[in-house]
């Protein structure tokens, strides 16, 4: 029998301008499927262009974004989360007015009725407190739950991956921690998962492989094992180019915003 080669979505050699300014430059990461990959980096680094170029609302110059050998690269953000990939990108952008369920199923316009059904099934059995709150307009609700929709959204669609920006900012540590479990059983059901993060701790915690950005340049390569074990590689890698955030900072726990002030759930 042929041997299957693994599954799995590569950013390869990936630069994104912005301005007029290199803000990714030469850019590879493999996530492969049921797996959690981090990526982490201080405020600036480049993660969030990085998403929304692997997302299609940013074309990088040079560069690839193949999933499981097809192309997606060019491609329209529409046909990236058709073709299997969902992007949650960083500030839970709702639709204020509409609902819970109307928020989710506007993700699911472009779904067969049975898929929409099945998908929106799926999120409500990851997320039951949205099940309780369906009615509800995304204005009313907490910081945590807003960040549970943005999630059910990407999620109805089921993705073969799906890239997560800054999953804790903003949010109490006990928010944070029911959150887990859920990217937890995500990736264990076959999807692959980078989950960006400017605070390693929650990362970390998750993921098998790790990569580093700082200044638009991936600084470390490896496995998070390495970098639990080893914080002063991450310490080095967050310190080139003068930034100024300390290892302790994001290893200790805590969850914090992007001023670098613990900040609790809204």
């Amino acid at each position: 029998m042929p041997v299957l080669e693994p599954s799995v979505l590569e950013l390869r050699g990936i630069t994104v301008e912005r301005g007029g300014r290199a803000v990714v430059k030469d850019v590879t990461i493999p996530v492969p499927a049921g797996e959690v990959t981090a990526l982490l980096g201080p405020n600036g680094a480049g993660k969030s262009s990085l998403v929304l170029a692997v997302g299609g609302v940013l074309r990088p110059r040079p560069g690839s974004v193949s999933m499981d050998g097809t192309e997606l690269a060019g491609r329209r953000p529409e046909k990236i989360r058709a073709a299997g990939v969902a992007i949650v990108p960083e500030g839970r952008r709702l639709l204020p007015d509409l609902t819970v369920d109307d928020n989710i199923k506007v993700a699911t316009y472009a779904l067969s009725k049975q898929a929409a059904a099945e998908g929106r099934a799926r999120a409500l059995d990851l997320f039951p407190r949205l099940g309780e709150r369906l009615n509800v307009s995304a204005r009313l609700l907490s910081g945590g739950e807003q960040q549970m929709v943005v999630l059910a959204q990407a999620l109805v669609s089921q993705p073969k991956y799906i890239l997560i920006d800054e999953l804790s900012l903003g949010l109490a540590p006990v928010i944070v921690n029911q959150l887990i479990p859920v990217i937890r059983s995500v990736a264990a059901s076959g999807v692959g998962v980078l989950l960006i993060e400017q605070f390693a701790t929650v990362a970390l915690s998750l993921a098998t492989g790790a990569h580093v950005m700082e200044g638009g340049v991936l600084r470390y390569s490896g496995t998070a094992a390495e970098l639990r074990e080893r914080p002063e590689l991450l310490h080095s890698a967050y310190l080139l180019r003068g930034s100024q955030i300390e290892a302790s900072t994001v290893l200790d726990g805590t969850v914090l915003d992007s001023t670098g002030e613990s900040t609790p759930e809204t």
